[in-house]
């Protein structure tokens, strides 16, 4: 599978400095981008703009993103993920 440059580009998005985020990050480009609708693939592409702790806290459950569109994604990666 040939990769596009906009899929190299979100995946140097996900690599965030921490592997626990990069892992989380990193898994839902892999395993669900293809696979998702046009606006889902530009929430993920915004929500990769959001600060390391913002994106954590949701991930772990500490905190509810602050746009709706990002909420499915975090379900899932945290539904799949048991963080």
């Amino acid at each position: 599978m040939l990769e596009s440059p906009d899929i190299n580009r979100l995946r140097w998005r996900c690599r965030r400095g921490t592997r626990e985020l990069d892992q989380l990050l990193g898994w839902w480009l892999t395993e669900r981008y293809e696979k998702s609708d046009g606006a889902q693939r530009i929430a993920f592409a915004t929500m990769l703009e959001r600060p390391d702790p913002d994106l954590w806290d949701w991930l772990i459950g500490h905190g509810v993103p602050d746009d709706a569109r990002f909420a499915p994604i975090v379900d899932e990666i945290r539904s799949r993920h048991r963080v």
